[in-house]
């Protein structure tokens, strides 16, 4: 059963900014942890990804996955850009994920949440604990990326 975790930062720049990080997800490899490929496979009528293909290689969890992504977003670049899992992969069964952005001219607070699932066992004390180190590496791979 999925478990779901949660953690936000400020990122020093307007929702625009981070908005337009995160809907490059070809460029993921080169500032988001333990992606290594992402293919787009179909955008939807605003040009924003809506299929993609992501291989993730990080310690001893290699895998692919197939996300369905969903863009709620204002043209200032707040709301929400939310993921799903359409295909299992190798080790992971259930993925749904999301980046919630608020913020004003100067800042932005990003809100990540994932719920996942992998294939093999773990306990949950250690589980909860990858999972937030997942989270909070991929809020600071971000905040980097963008105030760069």
């Amino acid at each position: 059963m999925a478990q779901r975790t949660e953690s936000s930062i400020t990122v020093g720049a307007p929702p625009a900014d981070v908005l337009a990080v995160l809907v490059d997800l070809e460029r993921y490899p080169e500032w988001a942890g333990g992606i290594t490929d992402v293919e787009v496979l179909e955008r939807d009528a605003d040009g924003r990804p809506s299929t993609a293909r992501f291989t993730m290689s990080s310690g001893p969890v290699r895998d692919t996955l197939l996300l369905a992504y969903s863009w709620t977003v204002t043209t200032t670049g707040t709301g929400t850009v939310s993921w799903s899992l359409l295909e299992r992969g190798r080790m992971t069964t259930e993925m749904d994920g999301s980046y919630e952005l608020v913020g004003g001219a100067d800042s932005t607070t990003v809100t990540y949440r994932l719920e996942v699932d992998v294939s093999i066992s773990l306990p949950g004390l250690l589980r909860r604990k990858a999972e937030k180190t997942i989270t909070d590496a991929a809020l600071k791979d971000l905040k980097t990326r963008v105030e760069r």
